[in-house]
C-alpha cells in the first residue's frame, strides 16, 4: 500500500463529537482533509457551523452539522442513526465532547476532596462518563453491521495518573474511559471495530471556558510540567487522529496513547 493510500479516508464516514473546537475541530479538519464525509456534532451551533463552512471550502466534501448534547442519550442516539442512514455507512466515530470538572486543589481550594460539588460530578459523569459509553454503543452497532470500523475516544493523561490541576471528577472520569476503551476493543474485535484513546496532555482549547486562553500563569504551571515546555496546540493532535482513523492504524486497538509532550514520561 501506498503512502497516500495508507492514509486516504475518501468513500468513509466520520462522526466527531464535541467539534465545534479544540481537539474535536482539529479531528473533524484532519478526517475532511484525508477524504471522509465529516459529521461534526456539538452544542455550540453557531460555532459549529463557521467551522463546517470553514473546513468545506477546502475539503471534498462539506461536512453535515447537528446540534447535540451526548448526555441526552435520545438525541445522540437520533444523530448516529440518523448519519448512518443518510449515508449509508458509519466508519469513524471520534468520541470527543467533554467538560471540565474546574480547577483541582493545586489551583483552588474548591477543588479539594473535601469541597467536592456533588451537582458539578454528576454533570461531568454525564457527559465524560456516561455520554462517551453511549457514543461508542449507538456507534458499534452500526460498525459491526457494517463490517468493521473504528472508535476513538479522547481521554487525557489525567486519567492515567495523577493531575492536581484538575478536577476529581474530570480524573475520573478519563480514568474510566481508558478501561471501557480496553473493554470495548477486546469484544469488538472480532467484528473488525477498533477501538482506541487519545490521552491528551495540556492543549490549548476551549475547555473550561478557554481558561488557557486568558489565564497566563495557568499556561506557565501547566507549561512546567512538560518535558518540552510548552502545551500542545490542537494542530498536534492530527496526525495520531489520522492514524487511528485510517487504513494505517489497522493493527492498533485497545490502546491509549498519550500526546503530552513527554509529561507522563518524566513523572
Amino acid at each position: 500500500m501506498s503512502i497516500a493510500g495508507m492514509f486516504d479516508l475518501h468513500g468513509q464516514v466520520a462522526l466527531v463529537t464535541g467539534a465545534a473546537s479544540g481537539l474535536g475541530l482539529a479531528y473533524a479538519e484532519i478526517l475532511a482533509e484525508a477524504g471522509a464525509q465529516v459529521v461534526m456534532t456539538d452544542l455550540d451551533m453557531p460555532g459549529l457551523r463557521a467551522a463546517a463552512t470553514r473546513i468545506g471550502a477546502t475539503a471534498a466534501v462539506m461536512p453535515d452539522t447537528a446540534e447535540l448534547d451526548v448526555g441526552d442519550a435520545e438525541r445522540l442516539a437520533t444523530v448516529i442513526d440518523g448519519a448512518a442512514a443518510k449515508h449509508g455507512r458509519l466508519d469513524i466515530v471520534f468520541a470527543n465532547a467533554g467538560i471540565s470538572a474546574g480547577r483541582g486543589f493545586a489551583l483552588s481550594p474548591d477543588g479539594e476532596l473535601g469541597n467536592l460539588d456533588h451537582a458539578n460530578w454528576d454533570k461531568v459523569l454525564r457527559v465524560n462518563l456516561t455520554g462517551t459509553v453511549n457514543t461508542m454503543q449507538f456507534a458499534a452497532r452500526h460498525m459491526k453491521a457494517g463490517g468493521g470500523g473504528r472508535i476513538v475516544v479522547t481521554a487525557s493523561i489525567g486519567g492515567i495518573r495523577a493531575e492536581p490541576m484538575v478536577g476529581y471528577a474530570y480524573a475520573a472520569t478519563k480514568a474510566a474511559v481508558l478501561n471501557l476503551v480496553r473493554q470495548a476493543a477486546v469484544e469488538l474485535a472480532p467484528h473488525k471495530v477498533l477501538v482506541n484513546a487519545i490521552a491528551p496532555g495540556p492543549f490549548l482549547t476551549n475547555i473550561a471556558g478557554g481558561r488557557l486562553h486568558r489565564e497566563p500563569d495557568v499556561v506557565a504551571m501547566f507549561a512546567e510540567m512538560v518535558p518540552l515546555g510548552r502545551i500542545g496546540l490542537p494542530e498536534e493532535i492530527k496526525g495520531l487522529a489520522l492514524l487511528l482513523a485510517s487504513p494505517a492504524g489497522s493493527f492498533l486497538t485497545g490502546t491509549v496513547i498519550p500526546v503530552d509532550g513527554g509529561a507522563t514520561a518524566a513523572v
